[in-house]
């Protein structure tokens, strides 16, 4: 081989070479892209939408189920949060219930999600009827998906 063949030969190596890199390098990158959220999922709306369907039948027990033991809850009080531990909260909402003289009725009316396949996060806005006095809201809610399905973590809700 002369000197201008192996010139050649030397080029083609280092291209071939680059451009199998360059491919390699490519799909390491695909394979450590994150889990793809979604922006809306039906099963963490189906679950919402029953979160709140238990608090207006007043079914206290299925209500207090949709929440992890370890759950957080923050009400914001014009800019001030109040936050609780589940025991506590629970047991005011059934003292709601209990010492209301009208029907209260909780219902989502907008519902914004992202999720994946271990954790979600959800704004719902909603309205709370209370005989004739309505109160709009929203709900700011941290999710984990367990072996039963999806569990409030955290729970942040303010009134308008």
């Amino acid at each position: 081989m002369t000197n201008d063949e192996t010139s050649v030969r030397s080029k083609m190596m280092t291209f071939l070479v680059r451009q199998t890199s360059l491919l390699v390098l490519a799909f390491m990158f695909l394979g450590c892209k994150p889990a793809e959220s979604k922006t809306d999922s039906a099963d963490v709306r189906e679950f919402l939408t029953h979160y709140f369907a238990t608090w207006s039948a007043k079914d206290m027990d299925g209500y207090g189920a949709c929440f992890h033991e370890q759950a957080r809850i923050t009400f914001v009080h014009q800019g001030v949060p109040q936050s609780q531990g589940l025991t506590d909260f629970l047991h005011g909402q059934k003292l709601s219930h209990a010492s209301t003289t009208v029907a209260m009725t909780e219902v989502p009316t907008d519902m914004k999600i992202l999720s994946d396949a271990r954790t979600a996060q959800a704004s719902v806005r909603w309205k709370l009827t209370k005989g004739a006095e309505i109160t709009l809201g929203t709900d700011c809610f941290t999710l984990i998906k367990t072996s039963t399905g999806w569990k409030i973590m955290s729970l942040v809700f303010y009134n308008d």
